[in-house]
């Protein structure tokens, strides 16, 4: 796997948001000693404690991944994801641990303006959306006071048009963080955590398993019913799945 020797520039990269450094060097120094099963101890102990972090998830991943646990490891890549769509070293990671999974579902690829648009709007998380819109509303804010204050009217006409454009952009920004919060909300997704789980045509163990699946897929969950779950795949294919062969996103 790519970037194997991360531990000092992630500490230094996340010390600042880790109310907890101590435990955060202590999982460092176990995942640099190649003592995995210790390293990935603590980095939950530090979950446990209410601190998430994209270090923190990317870690676990990888520490995961070295002790071959697929699931677990696409489990923490997917949530480092969550927190931060763009970053590439979890989107190259993950696609190591794919490969090891035993399903290979081709997906139903979007088209035309959805794509793009959906493609645009998963740029950045929804919270980052909502950081940028309240930047934007603060550069609106001086520009609108400079504007008001200003006795030149070249600058005045500058001022006023460039408030404007960051005003609009404000508001594009505050529509993505609803849309991302709303696509993050409505799509749930769950990874396989059994070796192999078998997917039925009903929420009955008397239902017939149409086809099996294995540690590591990831599905979007649709719909509970007791102790089941109705899932999709990314090619469209449903089914039911008991409760306990998955972990949710």
């Amino acid at each position: 796997m790519k970037k194997q020797v991360f531990i000092l520039l992630l500490f230094l990269s996340t010390l600042a948001q880790a109310q907890n450094p101590e435990l955060f060097e202590e999982a460092n120094n176990a995942y640099a000693n190649e003592d995995f099963e210790t390293a990935i101890t603590k980095y939950e102990k530090i979950l446990e404690n209410g601190e998430t972090s994209v270090a923190i998830y990317y870690n676990l991943g990888n520490a995961h991944y070295k002790l071959n646990n697929v699931a677990s490891s696409i489990y923490y890549f997917e949530k480092a994801l969550q927190l931060d769509p763009t970053d590439e070293d979890v989107q190259n990671n993950i696609e190591f641990a794919r490969s090891m999974t035993v399903d290979d579902i081709p997906v139903n690829e979007e088209t035309g303006f959805q794509k793009k648009f959906n493609s645009l709007i998963s740029t950045f998380s929804y919270n980052t959306w909502a950081y940028l819109a309240i930047a934007l509303s603060i550069t609106f804010v001086i520009l609108f006071l400079l504007y008001y204050f200003s006795r030149n009217s070249l600058q005045k006409r500058i001022f006023f048009g460039v408030a404007i454009f960051i005003f609009l952009l404000g508001g594009i920004s505050v529509f993505f963080a609803f849309q991302q919060q709303e696509i993050q909300f409505n799509n749930q997704f769950a990874i396989i955590f059994a070796e192999e789980a078998p997917v039925k045509n009903e929420p009955s163990p008397r239902g017939e398993a149409a086809f099996s699946l294995h540690a590591g897929t990831k599905t979007r969950v649709l719909e509970d019913y007791q102790e089941w779950v109705k899932i999709e795949l990314p090619n469209g294919t449903q089914g039911w799945i008991e409760n306990n062969y998955l972990k949710r996103l």
